[in-house]
């Protein structure tokens, strides 16, 4: 087949869905992505965080040099990573006089970095204190520690620590988890975000504010918000009476300003979106205060949309960003302002808005090398309507200009389920979506139930259904793409990582809906799960299925591991032995079931990774094996 564009002749093969040639392979996907982060602006320069795979996966601060090329604040081997709550979160800050503070990865100190010189803020602790959330404050750091006593005791304070190597103050402390301090303008209150398991940041926080004494400790706290079914995330002062917070207790994450000595609160710009998310890693923020009455907002629902809050009036003034549909504040500096944008056709980077032209500039893209767009899938957002709700997911279609499949045959579908579980999925340029659907596998990004971005409601449909809603919901949108005509019901696939494989294993040994699957440091049972897993989730299971010993029963019946019987179809198993969060027993638990059973399986282990893959040669390879394992199962 020849297809005519003016000058040019594109020869197109017919080839059965999932064997087309593709230019885009897996060594593009690790040589040529550097994610970043974090950005802020440091005087009249951009600095940010940039993960390297090529250099063992550290993540480096960098800046851009004289001739507009990135290079390093923080050179090799360093790497700017905190382990508090093993998400980590706030790794860096920058003085006011251009000064580097991080946490250094290999052993959780703080350092400070001046012309080319570290220099040690505090202990050698064998990696057993941490911190994280860093700000600077005249001569000291602000942050969250997180000491371990190496008995699996594990106690959180705000403390600070001088630049001038002066021993950290802690300032208060009394739960389980805190987040956010934020001192007020005039230097006389502390404001901060606290909850105790058995909640998670999402489910229930309280925002506190002390007053700070002579001696910088805060004293008794007062409770301005917030509880067990309230989530309030990111409290910054408007002045020494008055801050802002954004809390769900409409159901929606909204801003909300407060009285800091506990009196009048008030909604600001109350609308049906969330102006938050769940707090995985410190630091997050999603307004930014850009003028007397007004802030810069990112609104979620389904997709990102930014806009300038009138809180006069309670107006929103929504901007176009065009294709970008995720977005991230990051800095402001007057009338420009730091982002992290993403869209189905434009590549994530960081990039700057002008306030007063709206035009956006890059400064540092998580990709060096796109793939041609005559490669790349079209997005299209679909809600499905399922047997018992809807469910909302982004499906990319096979593309390749150079393949088409045969007549009346269907193609393979790849779903692709994500973490958290309460992430959050939006269309966007994604290299590894091309690498399949350029290959003839169609792709499915399923936001089931429990999933962010859709309000509290949709968040909470998982609570206690952990293993259930979140099966049925993508069962439920692969099915509808083959009620539709767009995919072989017969070649259906799932893929997923942590809380995500945890699904890839229950959809498994549940349904006979997928002819294979593929798990990333995916979740396998859960009593030893939870006796095995950091601090920070320990308790997570309480909400998704029950408390122990209350609920051990459906802990056992839920378990993918237990019901290895179900299952008929290959499973590839994929798994970092350094990983903290989902310990290599899991997936070793589940190998061993299906050996026992006699069902085809692989097992891939990575020495040296953790919880999400950051070496070039571990992409590689994980990508090369999940690809061959789809072509032998599908």
């Amino acid at each position: 087949m020849q297809v005519s564009t003016f000058d040019t002749v594109v020869i197109v093969t017919v080839a059965p869905y999932g064997s087309w040639t593709s230019p885009i392979a897996a060594a593009d996907l690790a040589a040529s992505g550097h994610p970043v982060s974090g950005a802020r602006f440091v005087g009249s320069d951009v600095w940010w965080a940039e993960a390297r795979p090529t250099e063992g996966g550290r993540t480096a601060i960098r800046r851009r040099g004289d001739d507009g090329e990135p290079v390093d604040v923080l050179p090799a081997p360093y790497d700017a990573r905190t382990r508090v709550h093993e998400y980590g979160g706030g790794a860096w800050a920058v003085t006011a006089d251009a000064r580097l503070v991080y946490a250094e990865y290999s052993d959780q100190r703080l350092y400070l970095v001046e012309e080319g010189r570290r220099t040690a803020l505090t202990p050698e602790s064998n990696s057993q204190v941490r911190y994280g959330d860093l700000s600077v404050r005249d001569d000291e750091v602000w942050c969250v520690r997180e000491s371990h006593d190496g008995d699996g005791k594990i106690i959180r304070d705000i403390v600070t620590i001088g630049l001038d190597g002066a021993p950290a103050r802690s300032v208060v402390s009394g739960s389980d988890f805190l987040a956010y301090p934020r001192v007020s303008p005039d230097g006389r209150r502390l404001a901060w975000i606290a909850w105790n398991h058995p909640q998670m940041p999402w489910d229930g926080t309280e925002l506190r504010v002390a007053s700070l004494g002579a001696d910088g400790v805060a004293g008794e706290w007062l409770v301005l918000a917030g509880g067990t079914d309230e989530s309030v995330l990111q409290p910054e002062w408007t002045g020494p009476e008055r801050l802002l917070a954004t809390s769900d207790r409409s159901g929606w994450w909204n801003l909300h300003s407060f009285d800091a000595a506990g009196g009048t609160s008030q909604a600001l710009g109350t609308v049906a979106a969330d102006i938050g998310a769940p707090l995985w890693q410190l630091g997050a923020g999603w307004y930014l205060q850009a003028g007397d009455a007004t802030l810069l907002t990112v609104r979620t629902v389904g997709t990102d949309t930014l806009a300038r809050l009138d809180t006069n009036t309670g107006e929103f003034d929504d901007m176009d960003l065009g294709d970008h549909t995720t977005i991230a504040l990051l800095d402001i500096d007057g009338p420009r302002v730091l982002l992290r944008t993403a869209g189905a056709r434009t590549p994530g980077g960081i990039r700057i808005l002008d306030l007063r032209s709206g035009e956006l500039s890059d400064v540092r893209l998580s990709l060096d090398d796109v793939p041609s767009e005559q490669f790349l899938p079209i997005a299209q957002q679909i809600t499905f309507e399922g047997p018992k709700r809807e469910v909302h997911a982004v499906v990319y279609p096979p593309r390749n200009p150079e393949q088409t499949g045969p007549d009346g045959e269907l193609p393979p579908y790849i779903a692709f389920v994500h973490g958290g579980p309460t992430a959050h999925v939006a269309p966007r340029l994604d290299p590894v979506y091309a690498f399949f659907t350029s290959r003839g596998y169609g792709v499915v990004d399923v936001n089931y139930g429990g999933s962010s971005g859709y309000g509290r409601e949709y968040r909470n449909r998982l609570r206690g259904q952990w293993g259930i809603v979140d099966v049925e919901d993508t069962v439920a949108a692969v099915r509808g793409l083959a009620d539709r005509g767009l995919a072989d019901r017969a070649r259906l696939a799932i893929e997923g990582g942590s809380a995500g494989g945890w699904t890839v294993l229950a959809a498994l040994t549940s349904s006979d809906v997928f002819a294979c699957g593929a798990s990333y440091y995916g979740v396998a049972e859960l009593e030893k799960f939870v006796a095995e897993t950091h601090d920070f989730e320990s308790r997570y299971i309480d909400g998704l299925i029950g408390p122990l010993p209350e609920a051990a029963d459906l802990y056992r019946s839920r378990a993918p591991l237990n019901n290895v019987d179900g299952l008929s179809c290959p499973v590839l198993l994929l798994q970092g032995l350094d990983d903290p969060i989902v310990p290599p027993s899991q997936a070793e638990r589940f190998r061993d079931a299906l050996v026992a059973k006699g069902i085809p399986h692989r097992y891939v282990a990575y020495e040296g990774e953790s919880h999400g893959f950051r070496k070039v040669e571990t992409i590689i390879d994980a990508r090369e094996s999940e690809l061959a394992f789809y072509r032998e199962n599908l």
